[in-house]
């Protein structure tokens, strides 16, 4: 078989998989229509890259299936919950998400604030059952969530993103910052779909390389995204990096710069698989190639 048709076949399958546990998890009753804005927030939107990176590591190393499912949605909720608040005037300040009215302009800003808290809670809830997955096995996927979620990872990076709002950064500082706001939670994709199986210590290393160079890549192409394409294709609003004077790859960088920036981080998550020695990696190659040749 083709290994593109292979590959649109398995992502297909596990997208369906994803978005039918978030059906089934995300809850709608709930006091105060709070379950509502939840499932506004997280279904029925987005490319669900972090999920099939969580499956797709799993895959490759023939792990627990029950519980990369569970560490997939969890890494879809915390996303889901970072972008309900990203969202809020307070942050960016933004109206359009996944090509609709974001959280806070439907259902106003305490609710949206709130729906975010519960997403944020929802996904260790999901991580820790009472049976199907090893104790020990949650507790590690609990923690890796955890550190790319908090203030070394995605919320650290969110505040130095904040602080640096018109001002010039150099390109070492400007990775830092995204390899904590986007590229952590990314990389713990990777990370939890591999805690799944029982992978070597060489092996952990090289996914944990393959999923830092592909975090910072995925930013470096919404930098380039948000000066090449139009909110219609984005889904979101275009351009607002640059109105509202934050630092960017192509700001620093240039946009033929970032442009090679991202080929050769791609380059690098293709070298770090090479040396994994994993024998089934085309998954984790494709999910590569896709982060950095989207167009929305």
């Amino acid at each position: 078989m083709d290994g593109g048709l292979r590959f649109d076949d398995w992502s297909r399958r596990e997208v369906a998989a994803v978005e039918s546990a978030l059906q089934a998890w995300v809850p709608a009753d709930t006091p105060a229509g709070l379950g509502v804005a939840m499932r506004y927030g997280v279904l029925d939107g987005g490319k669900r890259l972090r999920p099939l990176l969580v499956l797709a590591a799993c895959s490759a190393l023939g792990g627990e299936r029950e519980a990369a499912l569970r560490a997939a949605v969890a890494v879809e909720l915390i996303h889901a919950y970072s972008l309900v608040h990203d969202d809020m005037p307070c942050m960016d300040n933004d109206v359009l998400r996944r090509g609709k009215p974001t959280v806070h302009v439907k259902f106003g800003e305490a609710q949206a604030m709130l729906a975010g808290d519960a997403m944020q809670a929802l996904a260790f809830e999901v991580l820790t059952p009472e049976q199907g997955v090893e104790p020990a096995l949650q507790a590690r996927l609990v923690g890796l969530l955890a550190r790319a979620a908090g203030h070394a990872g995605m919320a650290g990076g969110q505040a130095i993103d904040l602080a640096s709002t018109g001002r010039r950064l150099g390109e070492s500082v400007l990775r830092d910052m995204h390899r904590r706001k986007t590229g952590a939670l990314l990389q713990a994709s990777v990370l939890m779909g591999a805690a799944c199986g029982a992978p070597a210590g060489a092996t952990w290393q090289a996914l944990s390389d393959y999923g830092a160079a592909i975090g910072l890549a995925f930013q470096v192409v919404d930098d380039i995204l948000d000066v090449t394409q139009a909110s219609e294709t984005l889904g979101k609003t275009a351009g607002k990096d640059i109105d509202a004077n934050k630092p960017t790859y192509v700001s620093v960088l240039g946009l033929e710069a970032a442009r090679r920036h991202a080929d050769e981080l791609r380059d690098q998550a293709h070298a770090a698989l090479e040396r994994s020695g994993l024998a089934e990696t085309g998954l984790l190659e494709t999910l590569a190639d896709k982060v950095v040749e989207r167009e929305s």
